[in-house]
């Protein structure tokens, strides 16, 4: 799934139409009134269960309702999802290219494959447990520094202090 693939804007009519409804949908339906709606309906169609006799028509307009308003906003919360994921991406590519020493390797790294995240997941794992074994907890390392580092930290020191003197 490319990331540019779903940065550009409609380029048609209808589907700039599509994109204004389903946002403005997706904004009504996370809010208070749309919730408040929906139990409205739910406690109406319960209070008309008497008068109905709890028949299957009665059980059928809710079933029927409900599946049809699940389907379209998998939709759109799939939508939603999909943009603010990728806003996501965006800031924190946008972080990692202007920090100094943070890896490029890790912009777009939505695009690898699952197999190349479970690695790229293992190295700061190794990082992680590297950073556990230091004192100092604000210290910040890429991998390869911080391989660097506990490489030098455990390896035999080759000097030995004697006199308050270095010597090799």
């Amino acid at each position: 799934m490319s990331v540019h693939r779903f940065a550009r804007r409609p380029t048609t009519r209808s589907g700039a139409a599509l994109e204004r409804a389903s946002q403005m949908v997706t904004r009504w339906t996370g809010s208070s009134w749309a919730f408040a709606i929906a139990f409205l309906v739910v406690v109406t169609w319960l209070a008309t269960g008497p008068v109905f006799h709890y028949s299957d028509t009665w059980q059928l307009v809710i079933n029927t309702g409900t599946t049809i308003v699940t389907f379209l906003m998998v939709f759109l919360i799939q939508r939603a999802q999909n943009k603010d994921a990728l806003a996501i991406q965006l800031k924190l590519n946008e972080i990692v290219a202007a920090i100094d020493g943070a890896s490029n390797r890790l912009i777009a790294v939505e695009e690898l494959s699952e197999p190349e995240l479970a690695a790229l997941h293992l190295h700061y794992c190794r990082l992680a447990e590297m950073a556990k074994k230091d004192t100092d907890l604000l210290k910040s390392h890429s991998i390869e520094e911080a391989e660097h580092r506990h490489a030098r930290k455990t390896r035999p020191h080759p000097t030995t202090v004697q006199g308050g003197e270095h010597k090799a």
